[in-house]
């Protein structure tokens, strides 16, 4: 039987949930991508790797702050366009699991 996407979005927040009711060491679970993550701010601001330990992990921390200013500005200016639509009469509001994220911004 195949599965709408709204029923599909519906069974995957069911099977995370569960998932997340079954782990009880949250930070020990996601520390791989959280390294990860962490990790390609340092290869943004030192991809030869020649600076200081102490001065990439600033200049890491600065570009992980305006990155993630950057996602804020582009969420307000999304949540900003819902609303005149909603205002306009139109529904901006899309089907369950159409939307796709991308947190690189690639």
């Amino acid at each position: 039987m195949a599965l709408n996407p709204r029923q599909r979005t519906r069974k995957a927040r069911i099977a995370a949930h569960a998932s997340w009711a079954n782990t009880a060491d949250r930070q020990g679970r996601t520390a791989q991508a959280t390294a990860s993550f962490l990790a390609r701010f340092e290869k943004q601001v030192d991809p030869l790797g020649v600076l200081e330990p102490e001065v990439r992990a600033k200049m890491a921390e600065h570009a992980r702050r305006a990155y993630m200013l950057q996602l804020a500005e582009r969420s307000a200016k999304a949540r900003s366009r819902a609303k005149a639509g909603e205002a306009g009469g139109r529904s901006s509001r899309r089907d369950e699991g159409s939307e796709s994220w991308n947190v690189s911004g690639r």
